[in-house]
């Protein structure tokens, strides 16, 4: 809205290019151009945009990772757990709430075509989909390793950091020497 505003855009003009179907509002002050087709990484940056705490995580950044073959529903993102999440009618999103320490852990920055985003990296998304198997199931996080295990250029240093602030560090160090022996 004051990008809009900034430009000469009227409160008015833009009521109207929303009931014209032109725009779309995403939540009070953030609106979204309706043409532009919406991908996973625009879905990302909308809700980045609209609460500047959101980090996206757990499957949905597996998915941006490519480290699944599963297609969210949903659009995961971690707030801390004193935060209250913003609530937005666009696009569908699930908010998970984290501790200070696994919150602050492992942040990446990506710019996309949309924008910006705020996401875990794969080594600290996987062993949060572990810390999270009994909610989310065991097979998204087995699935998760096993496509991180596969990459060139894997750390597993790295992972068993993050595995250690998820608080998952013997069953994830487990499957490791299981998956690669």
């Amino acid at each position: 809205m004051k990008d809009m505003k900034a430009s000469g855009f009227q409160t008015r003009d833009i009521q109207k290019l929303v009931q014209e179907g032109r725009l779309i509002k995403v939540k009070s002050g953030l609106y979204r151009l309706a043409d532009i087709q919406p991908g996973e990484a625009s879905g990302m940056v909308e809700i980045c945009l609209a609460m500047p705490k959101a980090v996206v995580c757990l499957s949905s950044a597996l998915a941006f990772h490519d480290l699944t073959t599963f297609i969210p529903t949903a659009i995961s993102f971690a707030i801390p757990r004193t935060d209250k999440p913003v609530k937005l009618s666009h696009p569908p999103n699930e908010p998970f709430y984290f501790s200070k320490n696994q919150y602050t852990s492992g942040i990446e920055h990506h710019e996309s075509k949309a924008g910006h985003i705020r996401i875990y990296g794969p080594e600290k998304t996987v062993c949060d989909l572990f810390r999270l198997r009994n909610r989310l199931g065991e097979d998204l996080a087995l699935e998760g390793l096993k496509g991180y295990l596969r990459r060139r250029n894997r750390d597993l240093n790295r992972l068993m950091r993050f595995a250690d602030v998820c608080r998952v560090k013997v069953v994830v160090s487990q499957y490791v020497r299981a998956i690669v022996g």
